[in-house]
């Protein structure tokens, strides 16, 4: 694969809502099913974009008995801070810019 290819692959993964929320999501390990609701995706579109985490090295599953966590590596953990200070600053942005078009 191209390295252009990769990137638009990353980009394209990374600054969609969902992927950025289910990777935000997973900081603490739960279960797939767990992240699926708190991200509001489909059980199948979350395991698919697990699997693309667990192929970029960002996540790892740990299976107890008969069920599998979802944890972040280092790595993961480190993407998950930066997109979660990033969500937090255009949150940030948007009410100030709410505020001074409809000042009280």
């Amino acid at each position: 694969m191209a390295e252009n290819e990769e990137n638009n692959i990353l980009e394209g993964l990374f600054l969609h809502e969902k992927p950025a929320r289910l990777l935000i999501s997973a900081k603490t390990p739960k279960y797939a099913t767990q992240l699926a609701k708190e991200v509001d995706c489909t059980f199948s579109h979350t395991v698919k974009l697990l699997e693309q985490f667990r192929k970029m090295g960002l996540v790892v599953f740990k299976k107890t008995g008969r069920i599998k966590m979802v944890s972040l590596t280092d790595d993961g953990q480190e993407i998950a801070n930066y997109l979660e200070g990033l969500v937090t600053k255009i949150t940030n942005l948007e009410k100030a810019q709410k505020n001074k078009e409809n000042p009280q």
